[in-house]
């Protein structure tokens, strides 16, 4: 079938998914006239029946089925394409979508500040969430993933840097409680941590191997929350060196140990990768990540 005939597979398409002409036409800003046109023509050029028509609508036979499958996948890589093009121009303008884990928000804001100073054109979207953004649909030009090399196909990966965790507490903590003298001594205390038991963290893993996972007496996946458990004296937790800096109260209880260390990688889709916007603003934060000394 020629690309001529795109539209009469829209169309259909449509009237699948909404299972009526009206809402198939609303849909596609035509006249209900247009859309059984469409379905006519596109029935009589595969010599088979798309649809039964019934009182209440339309619904697609097995050979409608079959074509509105061909159909979705060619609507959905449209929408890849038109967000991926909105995002590869050469001119400092428009939107630039970057996704994080909450936690580097410090990291992150500075540069996408100075960035936008520097081009009053560009519109920022910075969304920090712990899901796995996909690129390839448009979601995020630029994602900061932690952990585990990032594997997904037609994405470029690039180390950024690896995060120092330490062991942190407070005074009311150590009064209570005491202080661990060394790892060996991680045993009897109390800690904070992940709201995901089975989390991978290098750090959380460490920890379930030398104490029982009944000693994790607050578990939470936002950072504010996890700060102000620890701080408030009833437990222990891990910080990277940034997320604690400037935290009043804070002490550090162990110092950063190599396996606790936690690796974030800037993940770019392949088609957006040089655009000009995006360059900049990897060039921006690699710098800005390697003046950190708290990072």
């Amino acid at each position: 079938m020629s690309f001529e005939n795109w539209d009469e597979v829209r169309t259909a398409y449509q009237v699948a998914r909404l299972g009526t002409v009206s809402g198939a036409a609303d849909a596609l800003g035509v006249h209900h006239a247009t859309v059984i046109r469409h379905i006519d023509a596109l029935e009589g050029r595969l010599g088979v029946r798309l649809f039964q028509r019934h009182p209440r609508g339309y619904t697609a036979t097995e050979a409608g089925q079959e074509l509105l499958k061909v159909a979705r996948t060619t609507d959905d890589q449209f929408a890849q394409l038109a967000a991926r093009i909105a995002g590869a121009g050469s001119e400092f303008s428009g939107e630039l979508v970057v996704t994080s884990l909450p936690g580097l928000s410090r990291l992150i804001t500075p540069v996408l500040i100075a960035l936008q100073a520097e081009h009053p054109g560009l519109r920022v979207r910075y969304v920090t969430d712990p899901r796995v953004f996909r690129l390839e649909y448009g979601e995020a030009h630029v994602a900061i993933r932690a952990g585990g090399r990032p594997q997904e196909p037609d994405n470029v990966v690039q180390p950024l840097f690896v995060q120092k965790v330490a062991l942190f507490g407070t005074e009311a903590y150590r009064e209570a409680h005491g202080f661990p003298g060394a790892a060996e001594e991680i045993g009897g205390h109390r800690f904070v941590g992940p709201e995901d038991p089975d989390s991978r963290a290098p750090f959380h893993r460490w920890l379930l191997a030398q104490t029982t996972a009944d000693k994790v007496v607050f578990r939470t996946n936002e950072l504010a929350a996890r700060i102000e458990a620890i701080r408030g004296g009833n437990a222990l937790g891990f910080l990277t060196l940034n997320e604690a800096s400037g935290v009043d109260g804070l002490i550090q209880v162990l110092p950063p140990r190599d396996d606790w260390d936690v690796a974030l990688w800037i993940v770019t889709h392949v088609d957006l990768h040089r655009s000009a916007k995006i360059q900049a603003f990897l060039g921006a934060l690699k710098e800005h990540a390697r003046s950190c000394a708290n990072c």
